[in-house]
């Protein structure tokens, strides 16, 4: 099980697996063609609303990540979909922020492997 993060900025892996934006606006500077991109999920990323109030700023990461984690929530297909195949491979989730710890992708990763793994824990007691 492999989900992690990385800046659109970097340049892709092989070992990157599937490579998800998970921005709501394109990153500036970047071509389409560079980003060797599985998919844009834009409904993974913050609300417009939510991105402005929390503008980076690591004091309101608290509050941004419950709020984020919310948000998540309305999704919980895709949040299944992601946590299944960062069970079978590795899925990385691009950003373009700076601040790597305080971003919306160390949010979603965190709760991609709760998922995961609660899954499997389940998946498990079945058998």
């Amino acid at each position: 099980m492999t989900v992690q993060a990385k800046r659109v900025y970097e340049p892709p892996s092989s070992s990157d697996g599937r490579r998800y934006l998970i921005d709501r606006l394109w990153p500036r500077g970047v071509k389409k063609a560079d980003l060797s991109l599985s998919e844009w999920l834009k409904d993974l990323a913050p609300s417009p609303e939510l991105r402005t109030w929390f503008g980076h700023d690591p004091l309101k990461y608290p509050v941004f990540r419950q709020r984020y984690r919310a948000e998540l929530a309305q999704h919980p297909e895709l949040l299944d979909r992601l946590a299944r195949e960062s069970r079978s491979g590795t899925v990385t989730l691009l950003f373009a922020a700076h601040d790597s710890e305080h971003c919306n992708a160390s949010v979603l990763r965190e709760l991609l492997i709760e998922r995961s793994r609660g899954r499997s824990k389940a998946e498990r007691s079945q058998e």
